[in-house]
């Protein structure tokens, strides 16, 4: 079975419980979980389940080919911005990024019922 090879940035209060789900699917493959904070819980769980870790999201894109999709669940315009930019000018065509309204969708499915972000701006 071929697995689906994920980056999530993002480990807060968001992404957190998606990555558990991700882990926890025998389909997916995690190549990655990026945030500045690497205390958080998500963190310590990636670092649990063998998952590299790091605080430069660039470095989960610059796996180019070898990520099928990166979810962003950090909130974050400059995040989502400048991993667009990185994306673009690496020539990269492979690789989808999951936007963290999909995201919350798919949690929300997930759950049946409505997650709703901890983040503040969501101007998309």
């Amino acid at each position: 079975m071929e697995k689906y090879r994920i980056g999530m940035i993002g480990a807060g209060v968001t992404g957190t419980p998606l990555l558990q789900q991700l882990l926890d699917a025998p389909f997916v493959e995690m190549v990655g979980v990026a945030d500045l904070d690497l205390r958080l819980p998500g963190i310590e769980l990636a670092r649990a389940r063998g998952v590299p870790v790091t605080s430069n999201f660039i470095e989960i894109a610059e796996q180019g080919d070898q990520v099928d999709i990166i979810i962003d669940v950090t909130g974050s315009r400059k995040v989502r911005e400048d991993l667009r930019r990185f994306m673009q000018f690496s020539g990269n065509s492979h690789t989808v990024i999951v936007h963290e309204r999909v995201a919350l969708l798919m949690m929300s499915l997930g759950a049946g019922q409505q997650v709703e972000t901890q983040h503040e701006e969501m101007g998309y």
